[in-house]
């Protein structure tokens, strides 16, 4: 590889699999931002079904299983959008912890990999 000033700067087996564990985790990183995207609009579609739940009179209200509407006790809809509210919630603090690891693996490597190669690599994604 060339760096800046000309001068050639050997890659080692060990820069190659840091250079490669980054390109993982950056992918994984994308990955997990969609993830989390999806989980709060499913967060947020949960927390809307509740509120039109109370806003309802009725004391059976449909409720989709599958792909099938079910005519279900208001109490026990309840319920059931308390319980996949909290799933939903658990999934998502699981998503943001796996990502703040991540990124402090990534900066672990940016350092390490900036520290060698100077200008001559690029890990941003401008």
């Amino acid at each position: 590889m060339q760096q800046g000033g000309g001068s050639e700067t050997e890659v080692t087996w060990e820069d190659q699999q840091n250079i490669n564990k980054f390109g993982r985790l950056n992918n994984r990183f994308h990955e997990l931002e969609d993830e989390i995207k999806i989980a709060k609009e499913s967060n947020d579609n949960l927390e809307d079904a509740g509120n039109e739940l109370i806003l309802t009179d009725e004391e059976v209200v449909r409720f989709q299983i599958g792909e099938v509407f079910a005519h279900v006790p208001k109490e026990e809809v309840e319920n059931r959008i308390e319980a996949l509210k909290e799933v939903t919630c658990k999934n998502l603090e699981k998503l943001e912890e796996e990502k703040e690891s991540i990124l402090a693996q990534m900066a672990e490597l940016k350092q390490i990999l900036y520290g060698k190669f100077k200008d001559s690599i690029n890990l941003e994604e401008d």
